[in-house]
């Protein structure tokens, strides 16, 4: 294996094969007990129609409706979101992956307005806004609604992290890379379908191509080609299987190169600018 392989499935908790069972019940009870230790009530999750978000929607509304159970206490809710920007192309697999977990209430609110009046304020003060630039000011706005949310419920919002996206850091920091929670944290991309096969989920939302969707002149654009490596590849990585040199350095620049969004707003005392 190769040295920093072993350093990253170590930092990433990452395990070469998981009881689904067990990994399923592990994050209920974590969101359970977060939720008891803190004193919140709500659980908020934006929901995209992909795979993460499914999963972590649907561990979530588990996690809620079993706290009531046990509980008597009806004020324990899960709260999807639809965060559109205008019309949404996979809308269709969104409301699928809505109706599959079962939410307990479904809000909807179009980040379009909102993200438009940024990039204009920005443009007058002679900032020309890329659009990938442009993409992240979506995925931030969609946390602002998501904590905007959470901070009127008493609530907690989940994040869709997982080991596979963390290791190449291909999130928006302070965005789809904020959260109060990260319940499939550990998880790799293979590992989070297993999950959703087990739960019974639609097939079409966990095979299908994902891709992030935030920028308008690439809105189809597949991680995978954005990242120049696959999820397959990335996996069997993280399981600390032999994979080919070339996609193995791909993964390594890509961590290293993203070390900063792994880390809370870095200090004067912290190490990790110096190596």
């Amino acid at each position: 294996m190769r040295r920093l392989q072993q350093e990253i499935i170590d930092a990433l908790k990452v395990k070469p094969t998981i009881d689904v069972d067990a990994e399923i019940k592990r994050s209920i009870n974590f969101m359970q007990s977060y939720l008891q230790k803190t004193g919140l009530q709500t659980l908020v999750l934006g929901i995209s129609g992909g795979q993460d978000s499914t999963l972590a929607g649907k561990l979530a509304q588990m996690a809620i409706t079993d706290l009531r159970t046990q509980t008597e206490d009806s004020r324990y809710q899960f709260i999807a979101v639809r965060l559109p920007y205008g019309n949404q192309a996979d809308e269709a697999d969104a409301m699928a992956a809505i109706d599959f977990m079962q939410a307990d209430q479904v809000m909807r609110v179009d980040i379009k307005p909102a993200t438009d009046a940024t990039v204009k304020s920005l443009q007058a003060n002679e900032i020309d806004v890329s659009d990938f630039n442009k993409g992240n000011i979506k995925a931030r706005q969609r946390m602002i609604v998501q904590f905007g949310i959470a901070g009127q419920l008493h609530g907690a919002v989940v994040g869709t992290d997982h080991a596979s996206e963390a290791v190449t850091g291909f999130y928006t920091k302070f965005g789809d890379g904020a959260a109060d929670i990260t319940p499939i944290w550990r998880l790799n991309k293979r590992q989070g379908r297993q999950l959703l096969e087990n739960l019974g989920a639609p097939k079409h939302l966990y095979i299908k191509v994902p891709t992030a969707d935030l920028e308008d002149d690439r809105p189809s654009l597949p991680d995978e080609v954005a990242l120049g490596v696959s999820y397959a590849q990335i996996d069997d990585y993280l399981e600390g299987r032999e994979i080919n040199d070339s996609a193995a350095e791909k993964i390594e620049q890509w961590y290293l190169k993203t070390g900063h969004k792994r880390h809370l707003p870095i200090n004067i005392y912290d190490q990790w600018w110096q190596g």
